[in-house]
């Protein structure tokens, strides 16, 4: 099986790069000045499950190959358009696509670009590029999970496992992967959340009653929403999202808050402001998440 991943930053770089370890056929579309990077100095990873070195396998949207049997997505969503459009000499109509995306707003894009080639998919992991231009990884959790949208994908599917198993990372196949996307979404616009707002790693936040009330009322409010849109969510999900958020690392940080401290601009749109446009069509009254998405709003418009 070929693989092409989308992106050789913390995400795809992680994931492409323990395939690739593991012995599969990887192959990164990068820009031309990362291609050029990675040529010279290899894809680098260090990570407390343990460092790689190797020399990728690297196109550009301008060079030619035959299509793909699986493409990753592991862009920003703000990047996803011009993404859909770099990948398009490299895929037919048998490639499937997997987005490691965060929300479920860009599956209605994927949809329409490559049809019901698009399976579920979303991810677990702490990683960046530092400094050197390695890709540094410090959580336990680094887990990727997949899984159909349809009865069509399931065979193709089941195809994927023994190529995306047996990495030292955790390839999971998921058989309630729509539930699990629209969790994910929950927990990480809760997280980037209130973590902006606050300035704040998700320790001192939690710490505090008056952090774990605000917390819970982001929670309840994006739940209502969330079930107006029929999403599958569990019936304890709200007290599964407070016990997570009480046993993760103090300092744990969203990327939303790490892209502000950097200056860079943010998934906010894509993820509480999506949820904002479900509100107002539903007639849901959300202040705890107007007050979050106004304070990344705001810090949006001073970019420009």
């Amino acid at each position: 099986m070929r693989i092409l991943t989308v992106g050789a930053g913390g995400v795809g770089g992680y994931f492409g790069a323990r395939l690739a370890e593991k012995g599969e056929d990887v192959t990164f579309l990068v820009r031309e000045k990362k291609k050029k990077k990675l040529i010279e100095q290899g894809l680098r990873v260090n990570s407390i499950h343990g460092d790689i070195q190797l020399t990728p396998s690297l196109i550009t949207s301008n060079d030619k190959a035959t299509p793909f049997d699986l493409v990753i997505f592991t862009t920003k969503a703000y990047h996803l358009d011009q993404a859909i459009q770099d990948v398009r000499p490299f895929i037919d109509d048998q490639t499937l696509i997997l987005p490691l995306l965060n929300g479920v707003a860009h599956y209605e894009t994927l949809d329409k670009a490559f049809g019901e080639n698009v399976i579920g998919g979303l991810c677990f992991i702490e990683s960046a590029i530092d400094s050197t231009g390695a890709i540094r990884q410090t959580s336990q959790a680094h887990r990727l999970v997949y899984g159909s949208r349809s009865n069509r994908q399931r065979d193709r599917i089941e195809q994927l496992q023994a190529h995306l198993s047996g990495t030292k990372a955790d390839f999971l196949f998921s058989t309630t992967i729509e539930q699990e996307i629209w969790h994910k979404y929950l927990f990480i616009t809760v997280a980037s959340g209130i973590t902006t707002l606050f300035r704040s790693s998700i320790g001192p936040i939690i710490s505090s009653e008056e952090g774990r009330t605000f917390i819970r009322r982001l929670l309840t409010e994006c739940v209502t929403i969330m079930k107006a849109e029929e999403a599958p969510l569990s019936p304890t999900i709200i007290a599964d999202h407070m016990r997570t958020f009480e046993s993760v690392n103090d300092n744990m940080k969203s990327s939303m808050l790490r892209d502000m401290e950097q200056g860079s601009t943010t998934e906010a749109h894509h993820l509480q402001g999506y949820l904002m446009e479900r509100a107002a069509i539903h007639g849901i009254e959300v202040p705890t998440l107007s007050t979050v998405y106004t304070n990344v709003s705001l810090y949006e418009a001073s970019l420009t």
